[in-house]
């Protein structure tokens, strides 16, 4: 049959399991796992005390229970503000703790009654839920799966009606009980719906930590680690979707191959740490220059790609001959140093039904071209495949 202490081994037992798993995560430095992993700890220790109400002191059993039970719920409900990126600790909510315990303490000893310290505890486990659900619930990424999200969501939402219903129901006399283990069908049914809450949150706060490193696995295979922008796969991927959107709409496209001038000089005159140095402000510049709809990837090494929508051959040259000019005229990547950064250009518009490899072999001849008539120039392909150079760059005839 189940009785109050079934329930709170059932509780103990889950939270022990959330709380190992959560301290398995602790490495990833994710925020507001390690407020969670001490706030299972405390619940865990806390759960054990309420097991010995009928036989230890009540100072123990009673006063260092509760306000254990109740830090923990606090702890989580900064571990979930330091998740997502809000200032975690509330002094005023402390200084609710703080008058919590001195609440117990007066309805303990002075003037015992059990029945206005449990609702005085639920009233504070429904405040800390009602935000815990909140703030997660506000929190969902608009670009990632939403069940972690929901799950905590869910999980604070059934532990503060569980809360508010005790609360009312003791507060204002509708039932009471003489101790919190007494055996009764009302106090089994709070007691399950208030404190499973807790290990359903333990798991909850898993899920949004594994949610997480998801988010950073995607993000470390999706963006360049030095630069920031798009990784040579996901660039490409984004290419080859853009090229599809465009063949069938008949929208334009250009593709273009940027290359950083003498960049082996760079690393062999001031080291491959200054050549990093270089690529990081070279990339700065170029993505606050471009348009939102374009796309900025890292091919690999010095070279670049720049992908441009619904974009015509003549605005894609005024735009990379913008950013030319940007890049060289921009402070030295090198402080200390007057090293300025030019780059080539190799461009080519998409034409319907082709491969994204011929494209990108048309744009790589372009650069190459760009190379051999001086560098610092964008280059475009004509019609029949020939190479010239854009309007703009250097050497052009007037």
């Amino acid at each position: 049959m189940l009785d109050p202490i079934s329930v709170i081994f059932v509780t103990i037992f889950s939270a022990i399991m959330s709380t190992a798993v959560l301290g398995s995560l602790l490495p990833t430095a994710i925020p507001g796992v390690r407020r969670w992993f001490k706030a299972s700890v405390m619940a865990i220790a806390a759960l054990a005390l309420f097991l010995f109400q009928n036989v230890g002191p009540r100072w123990l059993t009673i006063l260092v229970s509760n306000q254990l039970l109740a830090l923990a719920m606090l702890v989580i409900l900064q571990g979930c503000r330091q998740f997502v990126g809000m200032r975690p600790v509330r002094y005023a909510e402390y200084a609710g703790w703080a008058a919590l315990l001195a609440a117990m303490a007066y309805w303990t000893y002075v003037v015992p009654d059990i029945n206005i310290r449990i609702a005085l505890v639920s009233a504070f486990y429904a405040y800390a839920y009602i935000l815990v659900a909140r703030i997660v619930f506000m929190a969902r990424p608009l670009s990632r799966p939403h069940y972690a999200y929901w799950f905590v969501s869910i999980g604070a939402c059934l532990g503060a009606i569980g809360h508010v219903g005790r609360g009312l129901a003791y507060g204002v006399g509708w039932v009471r009980q003489a101790e919190l283990l007494q055996s009764t069908p009302v106090n089994i049914a709070f007691l399950a719906l208030g404190v499973l809450a807790l290990p359903w949150l333990s798991i909850g706060m898993v899920l949004l930590t594994h949610d997480r490193l998801a988010h950073r696995l995607e993000r470390l295979a999706n963006l360049d680690e030095l630069t920031g922008i798009l990784a040579r796969r996901a660039f490409l991927a984004q290419a080859d979707a853009a090229a599809r959107t465009a063949s069938r709409s008949g929208r334009p496209l250009v593709f273009a191959i940027v290359d950083i001038d003498h960049f082996k000089n760079i690393n062999d005159t001031h080291g491959h740490a200054a050549g990093d140095r270089v690529l990081a402000h070279f990339t700065g510049v170029v993505a606050s220059n471009l348009r939102a709809g374009d796309a900025f990837g890292r091919l690999g090494g010095e070279e670049f790609a720049i992908l441009c929508p619904d974009t015509s051959m003549r605005d894609a040259v005024k735009l990379l001959n913008r950013l030319r000019a940007r890049v060289a005229q921009a402070e030295s990547a090198l402080p200390g140093s007057k090293l300025k950064v030019t780059f080539s250009v190799g461009v080519d518009q998409y034409r319907p039904g082709e491969e994204l490899s011929s494209l990108m072999a048309r744009a790589d001849a372009a650069l190459y071209t760009a190379k051999a008539m001086g560098r610092d120039r964008v280059v475009t392909v004509a019609a029949d495949a020939d190479p010239l150079p854009a309007e703009g760059s250097p050497g052009l005839a007037k």
